[in-house]
Order: structure tokens, then C-alpha cells, then sequence
């Protein structure tokens, strides 16, 4: 029997997984008769607060086994990042369907409550990410995406100008943070760590302990949360004097255990007064700030109503006094500070740059704003693209060139891999990181509350990281930079081992260089503004930045990203893109049955899925199907078939229907494979001559609301009828 290749398709949230109802059984029906097999496997957050509980197959362990495997094929769509308040939603959603999981408990005080906690937080924040990416990441722009938004750009206009004497800025903590307290080391051999507490009185907590190898990074930090607020209070003082916009952007999901603490400081400084003068009440009622404002506007109900109005009351006059708001929503009053998820780094630095470096005030107008980033390992290098847009103008989508990425992040590398090593020193005293042989590796003088945080880089995925820049260097004969700063702790230890990594590589012809962010940022503008490709190779932060930054400036969108994760034992992740606006997409479905998600990053990811399937099963076929899946894509993009905003547009559906079309009439028309080209003729020529009844079917479906069962599990048998309404497309799809 002919060998088959697996491609697991990932069962996720929100739009993403709205679109797979419709584009999953055209995947499938295509792909039947050729030596592939899709599996659909579900890491959505209803999923996995399902699985952590014992009420569904873990999935995402199944998907964490599969990864060491060379037969990992999988087509990872965007999931949920969930935040606090995310989960809490999540959870009543699935108790309201029948399923008996505990109540997330916010402030554990039982042993059976922390039990229940501790279950929880494995669904908290990007725990999906760190599982499946064993390998490392390169991420870039296809050639016909770069090329229809060039096309498109004049109508488009994402990019907005900035207006003369712009008083936007980026402002960074200049002491107290974390790049400043930054100190690493590389282990000279195998040993077990432990990261130890030793209080004033030399009492010594142990906190955890890992196995680490010889070469592996091990770097600690601190963030001295004194020096944070105070340098809250100074940005908020300057937005106030400026009269421009405060903005505070963090990574609350990915940084789960951090981030929402340097948040929820934000709010304890902007609303000081509330904390002054209702600290008392604001306790009795359970508000965390570090949950946003949200968590107090769910529970302010608890409190007498005389005390409620009063509360609101000094809320209002704190407004009045101190500078406005950014706001995610100001129809709604949603403000920067509403909740941790809301404004997150990546995406929302990108937005205010597109919006010509300007947020959206409480009042509904654009304003200047301060773009406020704590920490300055990555702050230095979106101060330098904003001065940049300030000196220099916006940038021009039709001219600029494109900024891939060689992103190290396998085996959970950097700061995204400091969930379980985040700890908040619970006095005064000294955090260390000492060996088995008792030797003290890193100490660090800290103050009760500071947020205390290590990771670890494993020497083999540095290695893996050098040689896949290597490689793409070679393959598209564009400079490759290195994104490391000589005077951070971390760095300095990857700069060490990059030059001895390129040693056992042959340069010739290769151009590469290692510069700090800010410096790695102005050179890669220069080119980038002249209209030419540079290859940023970076840690795994950076690489999240600059993955959503440069394509939404050069493509109006992230979701648009092809993105492959070579593993390291030869499978492939295949990530479909960002899902940042993915919420209101579903909101909208739901409101009035229009879809706009765009499955762009679907469609050009299963594309390299079918490629390395090809590799896997041998099976000519497989070749053929990838060959013409992205040829009907360029088709796709040519004759604009993308999502359009309003109701009676062309829609997800509608847009699936196109790809099918160009896809069969691209099989129907290949000459390499007869019985391919004699399946799919009949059935182009069915779609084509159906092309107008099957938008009408889909047409007619909208302008009223969808139930589709549920927003974190929806029914499938509800979601699968309103994403599949056009009976004509269904039964010509079907009878592959």
C-alpha cells in the first residue's frame, strides 16, 4: 500500500476556526485521492480547559508528542492567548453546556482552590505556542502577497500620513528594568539548577529546579517595581503637560505571569487617587488591577450602591484630571487599560503607526500619543522606527522592500519560555541561580513584589537558529542582521556563539552582520525605504515584533505572513498568521451572517504543508496539488477575491468558493497528471457555470443574525450550516 503523509489540521478559536467549517471540507476533498490524510486536532481554549479537566482528548499533548516525530506535518491556525478574563468567559461558556468544570478561582485561599488554579493556569496566556514550536521560525512575505498589495496599495491607503510636527514618542524605563538587571551565563556542562530565595535573615526558599545541558543559556532578570511606577508617573505627567494620549503597551498573553503585573502598576498609578481613597473597598470587593478595569466594573456590583456611585464618580474625576486614554473602543468607552488582552505590543504598536504614529482619544478623535513600553530590551527599536516615520515620512507600500525573519524560538528559547521560572520575591532579599555543586551562577539583590524572571536558551536550537539563517541567506542572497545587543547579558552570550556557529559554515557571497536593536533597525529602514530585502535574524520576542510589524506596514496585515517552522527533527509546523482583529469578525458573523476573515494565510501555508506531505508519501500527486494551489492563489489575489467589510460583499465563503474555482481549473488544466486533470474538469466546469447561483445562495444568507451554538465551543453542527449555506457549492465539493 502506497505510503500516506498526515497533515493535522488544528481545531482553534474565533474567525480562524469559523473559516475552517467552510474551507476544511474543500481541503479534504481535494487532497482525498492523493496520498494525504487530514486529521483535525483540537488546541482551541474551550478545547483545552476541556482537556485540563479530563472531559475531552488532550490534544495538545498528542500535538507536543508529534513534534519530535520527522512525520510532524501540522497546519497550526491562530488560537487564543487567553487572559483572566478570556478564561472566566470560556469557563461559564462550557458550564452553561453541561460540562462540570470548577469556578476559576481568582484569589485561591484552600488547598483544593490553589489544586484548581494550578489546573487552569495551563490554559492561560500562549501555552499552545511553546508546545508545538520545536523548531525555529522563518517567517516572510510570498511573492504574489507582496506583489497584490504593491498592486493595491494607492486604493488601499493603510498607511496613514503623519501629521507635520507629530508629538508622538516611545518612552522606556531608563534604569530598574529588566535589559539593565539582565545577567546570563552559558553552562559549561550538564547540570541541575535551582532558582533560590535567601531572605534578609539568610533563610533559603528553594522556588524550582531544572536539568539543564552543557551550552545552554540560562539568564535572570529584574524589574524593580518602584522605579516602574515612578516612571509611570513621570510618562503620565509628560502625556498630561503634551496633551497628547497615554498608551501602554505590554504582552499580557505570552508574558503572562509578568506582563499583567506591569500592567495592573499602570492603572495603580493612573487611578492613584481611586486607590487612596477606596483602597479599603476596592480590597472587600476582590478588584485586580492586573486584570484590568473590566475586573472592576464585573464586581463593583458587590458594593453598596451609595459607594458604587462614589467610586464611579472618582473615576470620572481622575479622568477629567489626568491625560486621555488611548482606546480600543471609544463608541464603547474601552479604554487602553480596559484589559490586559486589549492592547498587546505587537499589534497595537504596528496600528498607531499605520494610523500615521496616532491613537484614537475617548472622544473618537485621532491624537498624538505616548507609546509607553517599560522595558528596553525591544522599546530602542520602536523608538527608532517612530523617529525614523518623524524624519522621514510614512513609508510607501508600492516601493518599500520586505524585512523577513529568522526567528530563535524552538525548545520555548528566550523571554517567552519564563512562565514557570517568574517569581515575585515575597520580601527583601536575594534571588540566585545556583548549580548541583552549590556554585551561585547568577545572584541578584531584590525587593519584595519585584518581578523576578529567568529563561533559558538550549544550545540546540542556537545552533539550529545560525544554520537556518544560513541557509535562507543562501537561498535568497539577501544580508542576513543578527539583532543583538553587546551591552545585554543575554546577548553578549549569543554573540559569543553565533560567531562560533558561522565558523563551520562556508560565507562566501553571504553578507552578515550583528548590531543592537536600534542599529539593526536603522540599517534594515534604510534598505527597506530603497526598496530592498533584509533578513532580520532574531531571539523569540523580537521575532514576534518584527513578524506583525513589517507586515503590516508592507501588506496591510500579519494574517498575510507565510510562516514555516522547520522542526528539528525534520517534521513542519506550518503557522497561518496573525488572528488580531479575529474577535470582531465573529462579532460581526454573529450580528449579521458576514464573515471577513481572509484564509490567505490558510491557503499559502498549506501550500509548503503539501510540499513537505510530498517529501513524506512520495506521492507525485500531492506535488501537483501544491503546484496549483499556488497558482489559483496568485489567481486569487489577482482578481482580488479577498474578504470585502460590509454585508452583501464577497465574504469568507464567498472568497473559499474562488479558491476552489481557481484551484480545480488550475488541476483541470496541468498537464503532469491525466487522471487529475480529467477528476477536476468536470467539476471547474460545474463551478464556473455555478459561479453567480452559488454567491446568491451565500448572499441571501446574510444581513440576519447566525447562531452558531456558542463563541469558545460553538455547536458544529450550527457553525458548519451557516459557514456551508450554499447547497450548489456543497454538493459540487462533495462529490469529488
Amino acid at each position: 500500500m502506497a505510503k500516506k503523509a498526515t497533515i493535522v489540521w488544528t481545531k482553534v478559536d474565533e474567525a480562524p476556526a469559523l473559516a475552517t467549517y467552510s474551507l476544511l471540507p474543500i481541503i479534504r476533498a481535494f487532497t482525498k485521492n492523493a496520498g494525504v490524510k487530514i486529521e483535525l486536532r483540537d488546541i482551541s481554549l474551550g478545547g483545552r480547559v476541556l482537556a485540563a479537566w479530563g472531559k475531552a482528548p488532550d490534544d495538545l499533548a498528542y500535538l507536543g508528542e508529534l513534534v519530535w516525530k520527522p512525520e510532524a506535518n501540522i497546519m497550526k491556525l491562530p488560537n487564543i492567548s487567553a487572559s483572566i478574563p478570556q478564561l472566566v468567559d470560556a469557563i461559564k461558556e462550557l458550564q452553561s453546556k453541561g460540562y462540570d468544570i470548577p469556578d476559576f478561582p481568582e484569589d485561591p485561599k484552600t488547598e483544593e482552590e490553589k489544586k484548581i488554579r494550578e489546573v487552569y493556569a495551563k490554559c492561560l496566556g500562549s501555552v499552545v505556542n511553546p508546545v508545538l514550536r520545536q523548531g525555529n521560525s522563518d517567517r516572510r512575505i510570498a511573492k504574489p502577497v507582496k506583489d497584490y498589495a504593491r498592486k493595491v496599495a494607492e486604493k488601499r491607503n493603510w498607511m496613514k500620513p503623519v501629521p507635520e510636527n507629530s508629538k508622538s514618542y516611545v518612552a522606556h524605563m531608563k534604569g530598574g528594568d529588566f535589559y539593565e538587571n539582565e545577567k546570563s551565563v552559558t553552562l559549561k556542562k550538564d547540570t541541575k539548577i535551582r532558582y533560590e530565595f535567601v531572605d534578609n535573615n539568610g533563610n533559603v526558599t528553594v522556588m524550582k529546579e531544572i536539568e539543564l545541558g552543557e551550552g545552554d543559556v540560562v539568564d535572570a532578570t529584574y524589574m524593580n517595581r518602584k522605579k516602574l511606577r515612578e516612571f509611570y508617573s513621570e510618562v503620565i505627567e509628560d502625556a498630561k503637560y503634551n496633551d497628547i494620549l497615554f498608551s501602554l503597551h505590554v504582552k499580557a498573553t505570552m508574558m503572562k505571569i509578568s506582563d499583567p503585573v506591569m500592567f495592573g502598576d499602570a492603572i495603580r498609578v493612573y487611578f492613584k487617587e481611586l486607590f487612596e481613597e477606596f483602597g479599603k473597598e476596592l480590597e472587600e470587593i476582590g478588584f485586580n488591577p492586573n486584570n484590568g478595569l473590566v475586573d472592576l466594573e464585573k464586581k463593583l456590583s458587590k458594593l453598596p450602591e451609595e459607594k458604587q456611585e462614589a467610586i464611579k464618580k472618582k473615576i470620572e474625576e481622575i479622568y477629567a484630571k489626568q491625560p486621555r486614554l488611548y482606546m480600543v473602543d471609544s463608541d464603547k468607552g474601552i479604554t487602553n487599560l480596559h484589559r490586559p488582552n486589549d492592547v498587546i505590543i505587537d499589534a497595537s504598536i504596528p496600528a498607531v503607526i499605520k494610523n500615521g504614529i496616532q491613537g484614537w482619544g475617548p472622544s473618537g478623535e485621532v491624537d498624538d500619543c505616548v507609546i509607553t513600553v517599560p522595558d528596553r530590551s525591544y522599546a530602542t527599536m520602536y523608538r527608532e522606527i517612530v523617529d525614523d516615520i518623524k524624519l522621514n515620512g510614512q513609508f510607501d507600500p508600492k516601493t518599500i522592500g520586505s524585512v523577513a525573519n529568522v526567528g530563535l524560538m524552538a525548545m520555548k528559547a528566550e523571554e517567552y519560555g519564563s512562565h514557570d521560572k517568574t517569581f515575585f520575591p515575597p520580601a527583601d532579599g536575594i534571588m540566585r541561580v545556583v548549580d548541583e555543586d552549590g556554585n551561585v551562577l547568577i545572584e541578584h539583590e531584590v525587593n519584595a513584589g519585584d518581578i523576578y524572571r529567568s529563561c533559558v536558551t538550549k544550545k540546540i536550537a542556537i545552533e539550529d537558529w545560525v544554520k537556518l539563517a544560513v541557509n535562507r541567506a543562501k537561498e535568497s542572497g539577501e544580508p542576513i542582521v543578527f539583532w543583538l545587543d553587546a551591552y545585554r547579558a543575554h546577548d553578549r552570550e549569543l554573540i559569543k556563539k553565533v560567531n562560533e556557529e558561522l565558523k563551520k559554515y562556508d560565507l562566501s557571497g553571504i553578507e552578515w552582520h550583528i548590531m543592537a536593536p536600534p542599529e539593526a533597525m536603522k540599517y534594515t529602514l534604510k534598505r527597506f525605504r530603497q526598496g530592498l530585502n533584509t533578513i532580520a535574524v532574531t531571539g523569540n520576542v523580537l521575532r514576534d515584533y518584527l513578524t506583525d510589524l513589517f507586515p503590516i506596514i508592507e501588506v496591510g496585515t500579519s494574517a498575510r505572513s507565510l510562516s514555516i517552522v522547520p522542526l528539528i527533527n525534520g517534521g513542519g509546523v506550518f503557522e497561518t498568521g496573525a488572528g488580531g482583529s479575529a474577535p470582531k469578525h465573529v462579532q460581526q458573523f454573529v450580528k449579521e451572517g458576514h464573515l471577513r476573515w481572509d484564509s490567505l494565510g490558510e491557503y499559502l501555508a498549506f501550500v509548503e504543508s503539501l510540499k513537505l506531505a510530498y517529501k513524506q508519501a512520495g506521492d507525485e500527486k500531492i506535488k501537483i496539488l501544491a503546484e496549483t494551489l499556488s497558482e489559483a492563489v496568485s489567481k486569487y489575489l489577482e482578481n482580488d477575491r479577498t474578504p470585502k467589510r460590509k454585508v452583501g460583499e464577497l465574504d469568507t465563503r464567498g472568497s473559499h468558493f474562488y479558491l476552489a474555482l481557481y484551484w480545480a481549473e488550475a488541476l483541470s488544466n496541468q498537464t503532469e497528471d491525466k487522471e487529475l486533470a480529467e477528476r477536476f474538469a468536470p467539476i471547474a466546469k460545474a463551478l464556473r457555470e455555478n459561479e453567480e447561483k452559488i454567491l446568491e445562495e451565500i448572499r441571501a444568507t446574510e444581513g440576519s443574525p447566525k447562531d452558531i451554538g456558542g463563541y469558545y465551543l460553538p455547536d458544529d453542527e450550527k457553525a458548519e450550516a451557516a459557514m456551508r449555506p450554499s447547497k450548489t457549492f456543497n454538493e459540487i465539493i462533495d462529490s469529488i
